[in-house]
């Protein structure tokens, strides 16, 4: 008797198997009961007849509990009626490990109490399904980076500057002097450009700020890719194949997972049609404010509200282009006609799920990156390494930063970022 898994069902129909799983609901009707059992690769549904087991297993069948671990054997039989289109015809059930007053029962919770259950909220359903998309993402973005001639780059997590020139870091001393938890890897991945060519690094980042907003998080993962003699046209070029990759990834192979989470999958479609459209930051502003946006002024940045309307004006991702210097970091290129403004552009995603992606061309020019650096208030000698980069063979070069958990909020579609993080700490859900 063979042992598998319950995704692989479908290649073992009309055979007797063996499963090891979880019992994740049931409910009994007469003579048969229906177990509703998981695995960590799906769910599906195994059927208990009481005259084809006998009184002893049908019993043992009812009497079993909520999350109690089991291995059962039987046959695999095609069940056109199910999403999943599999279930077993149940004939032997031995009990591993007992599960009683399981905290998540079969009712609506609130998110408060999900989350201080967060090690076993996993277990359900949609959590499930949230995984497997996040899964695929992550898979489909190594597919996509190596495929196009990236070099994956790890850059430390303990630094000694911040790249954005904020102070809202994570600090710690670093034997006898500070660092801080890496706000983000980007200018060593510059560093990397310069010897590598065209590079990409994912990995944890941390922003040290009380958000009382439902789409940021005190930790969470960040792929960056940085592109030598590379201009801001080219990298949305790559941004946008790469955002609609990541899309039909999660079309191909995640159809079941999409389901269980109710994304409307032909709206995803959409979302693979090249290119995306693009608006100025000058245009996103008037158009706020000719749709009755008082609370915006040239020089303002975004907030949520003006990202969804900018957004829902478009059927796809939107690129916003060339935001005003001062709101901008220190690293960005100045607008070769335009002193006011920097060469970059943030991708926002429809149906109010925000910026995904922001990203820009770098400056190049020594002088001017030192003068950015000072004025910034910023430490000469740390950032020294970095304008080195602008001593020695100087080139045009971009990259950009996409959001794991935000992405896998608009992908899956679903409410809450943190849901999509599998293990958020605690500063992660203090502030809803």
């Amino acid at each position: 008797m063979k042992q598998i898994q319950i995704i692989d069902a479908k290649n073992h129909v009309g055979e007797t198997v063996k499963i090891g799983a979880w019992v994740a609901n049931k409910r009994s009707s007469g003579k048969i009961s229906f177990l509703q059992l998981r695995d960590g690769t799906a769910y599906f549904q195994a059927v208990v007849v009481k005259n084809e087991v006998g009184e002893e297993i049908f019993q043992l069948a009812k009497d079993l509990t909520q999350e109690t671990s089991i291995w059962v054997t039987g046959e695999i039989r095609e069940d056109a009626r199910s999403k999943f289109g599999y279930e077993l015809g149940v004939k032997t059930i031995e009990v591993v490990g007992e599960s009683h007053d399981y905290p998540i029962t079969p009712k609506e919770h609130g998110v408060d109490f999900l989350m201080d259950h967060r090690h076993l909220w996993l277990r359900s359903s949609q959590q499930h399904a949230i995984m497997l998309i996040r899964n695929e993402i992550i898979r489909a973005t190594y597919e996509f980076f190596n495929n196009n001639g990236f070099v994956k780059i790890d850059p430390p997590i303990l630094t000694g500057s911040a790249p954005e020139g904020t102070t809202d870091l994570f600090e710690t001393n670093y034997f006898d002097q500070k660092a801080y938890l890496s706000q983000s890897g980007q200018l060593y991945m510059e560093a990397a450009a310069m010897a590598l060519g065209k590079v990409f690094s994912f990995g944890p980042t941390f922003r040290a700020e009380k958000s009382k907003t439902r789409r940021h998080l005190i930790e969470f993962w960040m792929i960056e890719p940085e592109m030598a003699f590379m201009h801001q046209e080219e990298s949305l070029e790559v941004q946008e194949q790469y955002v609609a990759y990541l899309v039909q990834s999660v079309l191909d192979n995640c159809e079941y997972s999409l389901d269980v989470l109710g994304r409307d999958k032909e709206v995803l479609k959409r979302y693979t049609q090249l290119p995306y459209p693009r608006i100025s930051y000058d245009d996103a502003v008037t158009l706020l404010k000719e749709n009755d946006f008082d609370d915006i002024e040239w020089g303002d940045d975004f907030g949520s509200p003006h990202e969804t309307f900018i957004a829902n004006s478009f059927d796809r991702p939107v690129f916003i282009l060339n935001y005003p210097k001062a709101i901008k970091p220190f690293y960005m290129k100045p607008h070769p006609t335009r002193e006011d403004l920097v060469i970059c552009a943030d991708m926002i995603a429809p149906e109010g799920y925000g910026e995904i992606i922001g990203g820009s061309e770098r400056a190049t020019d020594y002088e001017y990156l030192l003068e950015q650096i000072r004025e910034a208030g910023l430490d000469e000698e740390e950032y020294s390494w970095y304008l080195d980069l602008r001593k020695y063979g100087s080139v045009p070069h971009s990259g950009f930063g996409l959001g794991l958990e935000r992405t896998i909020t608009f992908l899956a579609g679903i409410e809450h970022v943190r849901e999509s993080s599998p293990f958020p700490r605690l500063l992660n859900r203090i502030y809803p």
